[in-house]
């Protein structure tokens, strides 16, 4: 019974596809049904909840489930996207293209006249002050998003650092989302945002000479969902958790390399 209220789950887990898997089964299982703005005649109500995701380790192997819903291509050309900003000139709405990406939102904020980097900041702030609560940054435009179709998913990104009993560095890392599609869309933002972190651990290690160990990524999202228009297509990755093991519902970054490079490979002849 629907007693009004949003269901709030925590999962929690040692690798990315562990974490997104358990976040997906929790939804589906007990998540409340709940219509979205983009519904069509005729589609079932979604499955939604507001979930916490924790994974402690985002790099332990395996770090790809198999059965997120698009290619290991895909995959990096995304990563790509979100951390190097290769599809930031596809933004213009005008000629009612994107209206934002990640990348821009994060790497070129833009305020009051200002082109702001924001990571640049964070990395500046943690390696003068590494426990600061200040190292974070956004992605909502107050004056522009909520007029448009699709604005951002994700809204800030949040940084701290903790000594480990090794006296080493660990980079944490919260992101939060107001919303997410939670089979199509949520495994590919983990998978790049944590190479994000990788990237800002690796530089605030240069900066102050001693080694940043990337910690755990915990994912707060207010609206998770999986949406009734592809509920058919749903039942089949529900089949493959029933018919096989977990190591089969899985790729080590090892085996997607090769696939990696053919996607870099392709979008070096497409900057050409």
């Amino acid at each position: 019974m629907n007693n009004g209220n949003i269901p709030v789950f925590l999962v929690e887990g040692e690798t990315l596809p562990e974490v997104w898997e358990k976040a997906i089964l929790k939804t589906w299982n007990e998540g409340a049904q709940v219509k979205t703005e983009y519904d069509k005649p005729g589609d079932s109500p979604s499955r939604d909840c507001t979930m916490i995701m924790v994974c402690q380790n985002p790099f332990k192997e395996p770090r790809i489930h198999r059965c997120f819903p698009a290619g290991l291509d895909t995959l990096e050309i995304y990563r790509q996207e979100v951390v190097d900003g290769i599809h930031d000139h596809w933004i213009n709405p005008a000629e009612h293209k994107w209206t934002y990406t990640y990348h821009e939102r994060i790497f070129s904020y833009k305020i009051e006249g200002k082109v702001i980097n924001q990571i640049n900041y964070i990395i500046d702030k943690l390696s003068k002050t590494s426990y600061s609560r200040r190292a974070q940054a956004i992605t909502w435009n107050v004056g522009y998003d909520p007029q448009t179709y699709d604005p951002p998913c994700l809204q800030r990104i949040w940084f701290r650092m903790l000594e480990n009993e090794n006296k080493e560095l660990v980079l944490n890392m919260n992101t939060n989302w107001r919303s997410r599609d939670g089979y199509k869309a949520a495994f590919m933002n983990i998978f790049a945002l944590t190479d994000l972190q990788r990237i800002v651990a690796d530089k605030i290690s240069k900066n102050i000479n001693k080694k940043v160990i990337v910690g755990r990524y915990t994912d707060i999202a207010d609206s998770f969902h999986i949406y009734g228009s592809y509920y058919k297509e749903f039942e089949g990755f529900m089949k493959t958790l029933e018919k096989r093991s977990f190591e089969e519902r899985t790729w080590d970054s090892e085996y997607a390399e090769p696939i990696f490079e053919e996607a870099r490979e392709k979008l070096r002849k497409e900057t050409k």
